[in-house]
């Protein structure tokens, strides 16, 4: 692990190092945009202003910005045919509303899918596309197509833009553990999947959890969220490097732990990028949040794990061949994310990545790393392999 002199001279050159990579960024990528994707058909837009206009049973339809528990209880008064119409008329509203049941969702989000799938088709043959145009078109057909297969269950979609999504495995409503994996850079509707390097991207790494999470357990009722509903950072730029985005994201993430359905204990897993965002959205984790859980860490914009907020637990790793062990662990004028999580003055709970192989391997099945998350998110602490030779991470845990 790293150590840290707190010298001045140290310090000043801490700094100058920070500014000179952030110059290098802005000099190599510049200020990172978000591309954006136009997609034809329905708007969010449009939607919530149809949304909006509607009513059922003789009433108004809830405020989209209304309390999940708000939402919950009004879905809760509708009849089976009252909200599969409603799934089915205003999909892309229904398929992204925290406290709609989730098999409603999954309904609403298919029917979007749908609608996405044919509009896109119609772009590839569009002779005003050039050949990069349409090539992004035949790829989104290809993962409207796969995100469409019946066993899968969809837990949001919004096509807009790079797009956003995030998929559900195993059983929501009856799980009493409940893993959410939030991912970091490059995340978007096209990189949800990958045929290639696949545990890499969050569809993946969902896949690789959940059946380490069954191996670890075989009789504890679990479900693991790829959660790729936040607008990411595109390549290591001048976005990666500040916390807009973590912020934005940070909102919908909260949101979202809130609005799970039962009582389950819930464990985050952020890598990267992902874990600045779960380091903002740790003050407002409702107390179902037990454990949070980053890999390949550029900083949580925390000073000390005890800075968070949070009664959940905070646990961290690095693979040795990580190269975000090169990034600056400071934060000046907004610009970096602060401590290193794995540093031992954060005060984190260091945990084993053998085997990972670098950034991308945390959730390559068969590593140290997979089975600590599987660990965690089973609740079987006692399985857990901690960084050093000693069990100091599991220091004061009395059980799951």
């Amino acid at each position: 692990m790293p150590s840290f002199d707190s010298s001045p001279t140290l310090s000043v050159w801490r700094i100058l190092l920070a500014l000179g990579v952030v110059f290098v960024l802005l000099a190599t990528t510049g200020w990172t945009t978000i591309r954006h994707h136009r997609t034809p058909g329905e708007t969010r837009q449009q939607a919530l202003a149809a949304w909006a206009h509607d009513r059922i049973g003789g009433r108004a339809l809830p405020d989209p910005k209304a309390p999940a528990r708000a939402i919950a209880a009004f879905f809760a008064g509708l009849g089976p045919a009252q909200g599969a119409r409603l799934a089915d008329t205003h999909p892309l509203v229904v398929g992204n509303l925290n406290g709609v049941p989730v098999t409603l969702r999954y309904r609403a989000n298919r029917r979007s899918l749908s609608r996405a799938l044919a509009a896109e088709r119609g772009r590839v043959d569009d002779p005003r596309l050039n050949s990069a145009g349409r090539h992004e078109a035949l790829r989104r057909v290809h993962r409207f197509t796969s995100l469409m297969r019946p066993d899968r269950q969809i837990l949001a979609f919004d096509p807009s833009g790079a797009g956003r999504t995030a998929e559900v495995l195993g059983d929501l409503d009856r799980a009493r553990r409940v893993s959410v994996i939030v991912p970091g850079v490059d995340t978007n509707l096209l990189t949800f999947q990958k045929s290639a390097r696949r545990f890499s991207a969050p569809a993946g790494m969902a896949a690789s959890l959940y059946a380490a999470e069954h191996r670890a357990d075989p009789r504890t009722r679990t479900a693991v969220i790829a959660w790729a509903d936040y607008t990411a950072p595109v390549g290591v730029g001048i976005e990666a490097a500040i916390g807009r985005l973590a912020e934005n994201g940070a909102v919908r993430l909260v949101d979202l732990t809130e609005a799970l359905p039962g009582d389950a204990r819930v464990s985050l897993f952020c890598h990267s990028y992902g874990s600045v965002l779960c380091g903002v959205a740790a003050p407002r984790l409702p107390a179902r949040v037990t454990d949070v859980v980053v890999a390949g860490s550029p900083g949580m914009r925390a000073e000390r794990a005890a800075d968070l907020g949070t009664s959940a637990r905070i646990w961290a790793m690095r693979d040795a061949d990580d190269w975000i062990a090169d990034v600056p662990h400071l934060e000046l004028g907004g610009v970096g994310h602060g401590t290193d999580p794995v540093a031992p003055e954060f005060g984190a709970r260091l945990l084993s990545a053998a085997g990972a192989n670098g950034h991308a391997g945390y959730f390559e099945p068969g590593t140290t790393s997979v089975e600590n998350f599987a660990a965690i998110g089973v609740g079987a602490y006692a399985d857990l392999t901690c960084a050093g030779a000693d069990s100091a991470c599991l220091g004061g845990i009395s059980g799951g």
